[in-house]
């Protein structure tokens, strides 16, 4: 293979000063059209694409790259409506900045992926990732700033998922279909919780009480303490035998827990949901089963997406701002790395949005 060629060698080569080669790739308005296009041409032909971008950060402390540090893997975070709204937010702020981003996956564990990791001026980290990476990414001494989950030491950005749950578990405990089946059935409402991510157990399966004993996953622990506290106060059985754990956010596994779910002997007549995503694929189980919703059974989601006010009957479901979290995150990393800001928790408010399937 060809030895690679530096700037320097390639001035030598092109007969003009390392600071015209450096000024045609970084800072064109510097050279005549004609002059810098030749140098682009010459180069290319060189085999000569530009100045790394890893040694001019070295040297100039800055990369002018914001990383983002995912929990799952990119293929799924690209699928994934919630992960998709965040980094929306997040490009936003970074295109208004100049800045650029870099997509990292906590999943992979390779050199190249530590080299990438000290690339960018600061990370936001997305979501649970494993101690050893957060533990990795530390020791580089960039700003960090993290994303649905919250730990003393970093900034973080959050929206209030206890209340969130709260709010949507009461009214579906309260509204005018819930207290016409109270009345005609003096008894109290049965329900089930298909939650998300609760415990580290790939496959979806019913929690045990061991499970509602230890502690769960931060963000799932927080939905599930708000949907329980609801029940209690309005004197709702909710064992752990009815709530379902599903490992990923998609439909395949959703669409498992809501058959489970809603085939049980005692079918519940209100499904709490952790995400619009189960939410929607228990909506379409339940009509493959013949039940109707939500006069049969009522269904909640969590997060409003787009797909859930477009779905028939439309899904009640808490907003969660997602492109409005990915902003606040990037402008908080941004100041962060401008001014060394001190560490700060943001909580963003949720919003109860009632739609057909738990109406009014």
């Amino acid at each position: 293979m060809k030895k690679k060629l530096n700037l320097t060698e390639v001035a030598k080569h092109l007969g003009v000063s390392i600071a015209t080669v450096s000024n045609a790739f970084n800072r064109p308005d510097q050279l005549s059209e004609k002059l810098r296009e030749r140098i682009m041409t010459e180069s290319a032909k060189l085999g000569y694409h530009g100045p790394n971008l890893a040694a001019r950060s070295l040297r100039m402390g800055a990369s002018g790259i914001i990383g983002v540090m995912l929990s799952d893997s990119l293929s799924y975070s690209f699928s994934d409506p919630v992960a998709s709204q965040l980094l929306q937010g997040i490009a936003e702020v970074l295109v208004e900045n100049q800045k650029q981003m870099l997509l990292l996956s906590s999943d992979v564990h390779t050199a190249e992926q530590s080299s990438a990791e000290s690339l960018p001026d600061g990370l936001i980290v997305y979501g649970t990732i494993p101690t050893k990476t957060m533990e990795q990414i530390q020791r580089i001494g960039k700003p960090i700033v993290i994303v649905d989950y919250q730990a003393s030491n970093f900034s973080s950005v959050n929206i209030d998922n206890q209340s969130g749950a709260y709010a949507i578990a009461e009214h579906a405990f309260t509204n005018s279909i819930s207290k016409q089946k109270l009345q005609e059935d003096d008894d109290s409402l049965n329900t089930s919780i298909l939650g998300l991510k609760l415990i580290e157990i790939p496959r979806v399966c019913r929690l045990t009480e061991d499970d509602f004993n230890n502690p769960l996953r931060q963000l799932s622990q927080l939905r599930l303490n708000g949907y329980l506290e609801a029940a209690s106060s309005h004197n709702v059985e909710i064992t752990a035998e009815k709530v379902w754990n599903i490992p990923i956010n998609n439909h395949h596994y959703a669409e498992i827990a809501a058959r489970e779910a809603l085939m049980t002997s005692d079918r519940p007549s209100v499904l709490l949901c952790m995400s619009d995503i189960i939410a929607l694929s228990a909506v379409k189980v339940a009509k493959s089963l013949g039940l109707r919703v939500p006069e049969d059974v009522q269904i909640t989601g969590f997060d409003d997406i787009p797909e859930a006010s477009r779905s028939e009957p439309g899904i009640t479901t808490i907003c969660q701002q997602s492109i409005e979290k990915g902003r606040v995150a990037a402008r908080m990393l941004l100041d962060s790395i401008k001014d060394d800001a001190e560490t700060q928790h943001l909580k963003l408010a949720t919003r109860l949005v009632i739609r057909n399937s738990c109406p009014q």
